[in-house]
C-alpha cells in the first residue's frame, strides 16, 4: 500500500491536488471496478459541495478506498459468504464486535461496496468518544459513517440506507483476551429502530478479528482520565493490529413485528433472538476456521 502510495504522487504531474493523488492510489491497490461502484453509488441527495446530509463525499472516499480495499484483499485477506443477503431498501446490519479497533466495520463496509452484486455503502453507527476525536469525526463523516444516535439511525433507514451496527458497544470491542467470540449482552435500541422503521436485520457473523490485538488487561483508570472507554493493554503493547485472516458471513434477513413503544422484557424477546442467531453464527464459523488463524 505504502509503495502504490509513493509509485502514485512520483508519478503524479505537477499541481496535481491530493485527491487526484487518491484516485492514482485507488487504481493501483483495487480492481478497476471499485471505483466505477463508488460512482454507481446514488447520489441524488448530495448538495453543491458534493457532500450528503450527514457529511459523507463519494469523491473524498476515493482517497481512503483503495488503501482499505488492500486491506480487505491482502493484509485481513477477508472471505465472505451470504453478502448477496443484503437487500436493496433499509437494512440493519447487525454484528458482533471485537479487536480493540474498529476495523471489522471497515471491513463490512468493503464487503458490500466491493462484493455485493449492486454495490451498497454501509452507515456505521460510531460511538460519540471516538467521532469527537481531532479530524476523526471529520474523517468518519465524509466516509459515510454517522454518530450513533437514535435519531440519526431513524433518518438513514427512512431514507433506505445500510445501517451497520454494533450492539455490544464499546464492551464488545474491548473484550479481553479470554472473553473473545463471546457476544456481550446487546442493547435494545437497534431492535426499536427496526420495529418503527419496518426494517429488516442481517446478522453478520465475523471471525478473525478477535485474535488482531488480544487484549491482556484494561488500564481502566488511565482511560476515565483520557474520556475513553477502555485503554487495553495487547501482545504489541498497543493495539496494532496483526494480519488475522478474516471470514464474514451475512446470515439471512430477519424480520420482526410489533410496537417500538413495548417494554423491555417484550423487546428484549426479539433482541435475544437476534443475539443467539449471531452467536450460534460465530460459533459455527470458529468450527469452520478451525486453528487456522492467519491463513
Amino acid at each position: 500500500m505504502e509503495k502504490a502510495a509513493r509509485r502514485a504522487a512520483g508519478n503524479a504531474p505537477a499541481g496535481m491536488t491530493l485527491r487526484d493523488v487518491g484516485r492514482l492510489v485507488l487504481q493501483s491497490t483495487s480492481p478497476s471496478g471499485l471505483a466505477a461502484r463508488l460512482d454507481a453509488l446514488d447520489r441524488s441527495n448530495l448538495n453543491e459541495f458534493g457532500v450528503d446530509p450527514f457529511g459523507f463525499s463519494p469523491e473524498e472516499t476515493k482517497l481512503y478506498a483503495g488503501p482499505a480495499w488492500w486491506l480487505y484483499k491482502h493484509y485481513f485477506r477477508v472471505e465472505q459468504t451470504g453478502v448477496e443477503n443484503v437487500p436493496d431498501g433499509r437494512v440493519l446490519l447487525v454484528a458482533n464486535h471485537g479487536g480493540q479497533l474498529p476495523l471489522d466495520g471497515a471491513m463490512i463496509i468493503m464487503s458490500i461496496l466491493g462484493e455485493r452484486p449492486v454495490p451498497r455503502l454501509g452507515r456505521a453507527m460510531v460511538e460519540h468518544w471516538a467521532a469527537e476525536l481531532p479530524f476523526v469525526g471529520t474523517w468518519f463523516a465524509r466516509c459515510g459513517q454517522v454518530i450513533g444516535d437514535p435519531e440519526s439511525c431513524k433518518r438513514l433507514l427512512l431514507a433506505d440506507e445500510a445501517v451497520l451496527v454494533f450492539p455490544e458497544g464499546s464492551k464488545g470491542i474491548n473484550k479481553m483476551w479470554n472473553q473473545i467470540y463471546r457476544l456481550r449482552e446487546f442493547g435494545l435500541g437497534f431492535m426499536r429502530q427496526a420495529l418503527e422503521t419496518h426494517t429488516p436485520i442481517v446478522p453478520v457473523a465475523v471471525v478473525g478479528h478477535e485474535e488482531q490485538s488480544l487484549a491482556l488487561f484494561d488500564l481502566k483508570p488511565v482511560a476515565r482520565l483520557l474520556g475513553m472507554p477502555a485503554l487495553p493493554v495487547t501482545l504489541t503493547g498497543l493495539p496494532l493490529p496483526l494480519p488475522t485472516k478474516y471470514h464474514i458471513e451475512f446470515g439471512a434477513p430477519m424480520h420482526f413485528e410489533g410496537d417500538h413503544n413495548d417494554e423491555d422484557d417484550v423487546v428484549g424477546r426479539k433482541v435475544a433472538l437476534v443475539r443467539e442467531t449471531l452467536q450460534r453464527m460465530v460459533k459455527d464459523g470458529l468450527k469452520r476456521r478451525g486453528k487456522r488463524i492467519f491463513r
